[in-house]
């Protein structure tokens, strides 16, 4: 039975507030008596509002395209973030006075009942969602790292049934006519690619592009006639007067939120470092900042002292010698950027932007891609989306294009989304491995 995807949609979310409610009355069930089920919908509510902003962040209302560990993971941060907040409401208002086991008894049979829910939709949504063919376009070394990198995503590993080089090849609308997917590269010229984007329009096939800075310039264009001439305004990829002064205060208020209640942790965090591998404690290096001054960013130390004083400035690979026991944990775990707090007080970072690099590799990416230097239009930051989106082993390239994105669409809203999803970031391994070694 085929069923469209806004009532697919429509029944997890009512499948989600139904596992919220039958949790949250479980666990309510010792209690006796008709004020606390009338307190019990009061609660409901806050829960469900809480719901729909947490599963939006962390993509729950949207399931054909992901793994079920990704699912369950995003499932397992959602909750906790919900009950968290639960837990500081039921603080701060006193008619909400729920035990804290009561709470964490309805969190885990939250957990339970919507990872079997969601599971199940999940299987029903791969079974209903049309399983389409794609065809890719792209050049040279584009066109293998692509290749890979889509027999790699879960849902499109045998999207591809066929490959062009672009237009040279005559049959290339045949191509398009016979996929519904359509994958363009940033390989090919602007020509090439708008007479693949009209042609693939024209038939109703979905386009996926890698973007280049001239597609990323395009984004969020104003219109500007001249005379009858239209013309778009290109975005600056500057902060206004007005973003720069609410993102400043915001990062004053989480950094000392911040500092004041992750303060045993960092204590403990200095402690075990200056126990068990020699060195400071804490690691300075000199880092590209806004507007391309350098700064000194400080983080727990997790590499042997003088780590690079015989390779030099190289990054971090997988299964480097440098980095001590503990350091792996802390790197792991992102307790080792926890002092970038004191950075952001002192105005030199924010808690979202572009992550700060070394002058060194600065330079060098900047002569590869001069448009590399747009990144310190903003402020770095201790996440940034390329950390939510990418690896630490993502290329600088796809890293640049992220951080790009992010200034273009820089605000409350797009900060706290990230905020939220570091949250998943710092239980996915792959978002710390280290570079590739190349042997």
């Amino acid at each position: 039975m085929k069923v469209s995807p806004f009532v697919r949609k429509l029944i997890l979310v009512f499948g989600d507030i139904c596992c919220i409610y039958f949790a949250n009355s479980l666990a309510i069930m010792p209690i006796l008596g008709s004020s606390e089920y009338k307190f019990n919908f009061e609660f409901l509510s806050i829960l469900i509002l809480l719901m729909f902003f947490m599963f939006n962040v962390y993509g729950l209302f949207s399931l054909v395209r992901k793994r079920l560990t990704d699912i369950f993971l995003n499932l397992l941060v959602a909750i906790l973030n919900i009950y968290i907040i639960c837990i500081a409401i039921t603080y701060l208002i006193n008619e909400l006075d729920y035990s804290s086991m009561t709470i964490l008894i309805s969190a885990i049979l939250s957990f339970v009942l919507l990872g079997v829910w969601q599971y199940v939709c999940h299987k029903w949504e791969w079974n209903n969602f049309p399983k389409h063919h794609g065809v890719l376009f792209a050049k040279d070394n584009e066109k293998k790292i692509l290749e890979n990198k889509l027999s790699k995503t879960y849902g499109l590993e045998n999207v591809l049934q066929d490959v062009s080089h672009g237009l040279n090849d005559n049959l290339w609308p045949k191509k398009i006519d016979e996929n519904y997917y359509v994958f363009i590269g940033s390989s090919l010229d602007i020509k090439e690619k708008e007479a693949i984007l009209c042609y693939a329009r024209s038939k109703k096939k979905q386009i996926f592009l890698v973007p280049t800075l001239y597609e990323l310039a395009c984004k969020n264009t104003g219109l500007l006639l001249v005379d009858d001439v239209p013309m778009q305004r290109v975005t600056r990829l500057l902060l206004t007067d007005e973003q720069r002064t609410l993102k400043r205060c915001i990062d004053i208020i989480i950094a000392i939120l911040s500092i004041i209640l992750l303060l045993p942790i960092m204590i403990v965090t200095a402690i075990i470092i200056k126990v068990s591998s020699k060195g400071p404690i804490i690691y300075s290096q000199e880092r590209v900042g806004l507007y391309g001054k350098t700064f000194f960013v400080h983080k727990f130390r997790s590499m042997k002292q003088d780590a690079e004083a015989k390779c030099g400035p190289i990054l971090a690979a997988e299964d480097d010698n440098r980095i001590t026991k503990f350091g792996r944990f802390i790197r792991a775990t992102r307790l080792d950027e926890l002092p970038q707090l004191f950075n952001v007080l002192k105005g030199e970072m924010s808690i979202v932007g572009p992550r700060p690099e070394r002058p060194f590799f600065v330079e060098k990416f900047v002569a590869q891609k001069p448009e590399y230097d747009y990144r310190h239009n903003v402020k770095p930051g201790i996440t940034g989306l390329a950390q939510i989106a990418g690896k630490y082993n993502t290329n600088a390239y796809d890293k640049l294009i992220y951080d790009l994105l992010y200034i273009q669409d820089v605000g409350v809203k797009t900060d706290l989304m990230i905020m939220l999803q570091t949250f998943k970031v710092l239980l996915t391994k792959s978002s710390t491995e280290g570079v590739q070694n190349s042997k």
